[in-house]
């Protein structure tokens, strides 16, 4: 069974950003993702931080998370990136459809 999801990540630039999801987008571990600009506001080591993020809505086939995760951590400048799959409950057959023949494995 086909295993569709969100996968949500920060970035600390909008940079860093396209840099992840082409990448991700090119080696179809994504279908698409999307980037907008937010505010995040969490404790890290101790400080509260008020930083200015980008977040990235990875629409993808979760069986390849664990490659994913892999490639983001390569990709990504945080020692701690924010990496968290959400399923897709429903959606519109030829949306999810089409997820599923953008992300195929290369291996």
């Amino acid at each position: 069974m086909t295993n569709y999801g969100i996968v949500l990540i920060t970035a600390s630039s909008a940079e860093e950003a396209k840099a992840i999801a082409k990448s991700l987008v090119e080696e179809h571990l994504a279908a698409c993702v999307s980037l907008t600009p937010v505010r995040s506001i969490y404790s890290w080591q101790g400080n509260i931080e008020d930083e200015e993020e980008w977040q990235l809505i990875i629409k993808t086939n979760l069986t390849q998370f664990d490659r994913l995760e892999s490639r983001i951590r390569q990709l990504h400048s945080y020692d701690v990136p924010e990496i968290i799959a959400v399923p897709i409950i429903k959606g519109s057959r030829d949306y999810l459809n089409w997820i599923g023949e953008q992300c195929h494995s290369t291996h």
